[in-house]
């Protein structure tokens, strides 16, 4: 008697995520910001990709002489090293786990990463959308 139980093979595969939420912080000496962005890494999957929003009125009202062209430029150079092409400069040309620690560094400028967070999801890309749209809004 086989008293083996019957391997589900339908059932999908699970990838454990890091992730950081991208920060607006005008005046990092008041440590108020805004979610602006959320960069979503996995290694097993291969997969390192960024999501962001910038509410321009939203921002505007938060601090209103902070140039908000700027912000969406670094959130435009972090999607560059996140795809590995030329707008994320020398780091796009790191190994994808290079590239991840380089945007989680903590940094001094107006677009600051937060603490990294874990997760598992059996699709990166739908977790990311999923923390974007929760996160981000």
């Amino acid at each position: 008697m086989n008293t083996t139980a019957p391997v589900d093979t339908t059932a999908q595969q699970s990838f454990t995520y890091q992730y950081v939420v991208l920060r607006c912080v005008p005046r990092p000496e008041r440590e108020e910001f805004l979610n602006v962005g959320v960069v979503v890494y996995c290694q097993e999957a291969d997969f390192l990709q960024v999501r962001w929003n910038v509410d321009r009125a939203r921002v505007q009202a938060f601090a209103p002489t902070l140039d908000v062209d700027r912000v969406c430029s670094s959130l435009d150079f972090v999607e560059g090293v996140c795809a590995g092409d030329s707008r994320g400069g020398a780091a796009a040309g790191r190994p994808i786990s290079q590239r991840f620690g380089f945007l989680k560094a903590p940094k001094s400028t107006v677009l600051q990463p937060g603490p990294v967070h874990g997760g598992v999801a059996a699709d990166p890309a739908a977790a990311l959308e999923m923390l974007t749209g929760r996160l981000v809004g």
